[in-house]
């Protein structure tokens, strides 16, 4: 059984997206997404308050918590048979130095914990285009094909960056890459004491051949990541 969540909120098409891959390979799957939008929000859990549950449908449930909550909830009472944790589809990338930021990919990192193999995807979003996110179901089916058979080690996990390609592209490679070790850019406006940020991602300094050049330059990059 599969569980799948992301950190866009139960609702969003990237979520949709990953349903329809994994409807696509005939393969179950249970719904336990964040009721909210929690974009960035890292790994969070919620252990001060109570999460409230709502069962939208019977493979369906939203979580008033974090991506890594849902992941605590889904195994340990929702779904305690799941045996594979999916995230994702982010909207935009979660490359090199994102991870530590990401609910989406927060979540397998939870899921790695507790000894569960994971695969967060996200699609980097280049400027204002729309994500054509039929098509990104279909690559995600690709790569779902190559990595179930190779389950990550222990303590391990895969993250996946889809590119956002223009119309009538070549369809990219799945590359297995390292991630990237270079910042974020750290570029700020300032308005008196107030200090804005304005960093472009798209600018982002690149190890050659990480994460970051693979999925900018139009590939699919494909990261074991270890706890």
């Amino acid at each position: 059984m599969f569980v799948l969540t992301n950190d866009d909120g139960i609702d969003a098409p990237g979520l949709q997206a990953l349903q329809h891959a994994i409807q696509q390979l005939g393969l179950e799957a249970v719904v336990v997404a964040p009721r909210d939008h929690l974009s960035g929000c890292g790994h969070q859990v919620t252990t001060t308050r109570p999460i409230l549950v709502e069962q939208r449908s019977e493979r369906a449930f939203a979580i008033a918590g974090t991506p890594a909550d849902c992941v605590r909830l889904a195994i340990s009472h929702l779904v305690p048979e799941a045996r594979w944790i999916l995230s994702g589809i982010n909207s935009g990338g979660n490359l090199g130095a994102d991870v530590y930021i990401s609910g989406t990919v927060a979540a397998v990192r939870e899921a790695a914990l507790h000894r569960l193999p994971g695969i967060a995807f996200s699609h980097y979003r280049q400027g204002q285009r729309e994500i054509d996110w039929h098509n990104a179901a279909q690559l995600v089916c690709q790569v779902l094909q190559r990595l179930l058979s190779q389950q990550p080690q222990p303590g391990s996990f895969w993250n996946v960056n889809l590119p956002h390609l223009p119309i009538g592209a070549a369809q990219p490679q799945i590359v297995f890459c390292a991630a990237c070790t270079q910042p974020l850019p750290i570029t700020y406006q300032t308005n008196g004491h107030a200090f804005f940020y304005a960093g472009k991602y798209s600018e982002r300094s690149r190890d050659p051949g990480a994460d970051v050049d693979v999925c900018f330059s139009g590939n699919i990059s494909v990261t074991n990541l270890y706890l």
